[in-house]
């Protein structure tokens, strides 16, 4: 997943698809070709590698195949790799409020 997440371009596709779901190939190619230079292959290899990584999910419509975003694998990696760092800061924080609420 680590891989997947490694490129801007699987990460812009990702954007994406969190800001609307269910995208057609040529809309998400659309967007891919406003920041950079890439063929409608180049693009659907990227969202191949996602799919891999359980990142995006498709789903056919009628002869078109829609790609949804799928925060389930990331949430996991928040839940595994970040959260535990900043736990520690929210918990300063929240008693520094608490503190300075006290405090007449």
């Amino acid at each position: 997943m680590f891989k997947a997440l490694a490129d801007p371009t699987r990460r812009l596709l990702l954007d994406a698809l969190f800001v609307r779901g269910g995208r057609t190939l040529s809309e998400l190619e659309a967007v891919v070709t406003e920041y950079t230079e890439m063929t409608r292959f180049g693009v659907s290899k990227h969202l191949r590698l996602l799919e891999q990584a359980g990142l995006v999910v498709t789903r056919k419509q009628g002869r078109e195949k829609l790609h949804h975003l799928n925060p389930v694998p990331i949430r996991s990696i928040h839940d595994r790799w970040i959260d535990k760092f900043t736990e520690h800061h929210t918990v300063a924080l929240t008693d520094l409020k608490r503190q300075l609420e006290d405090t007449p």
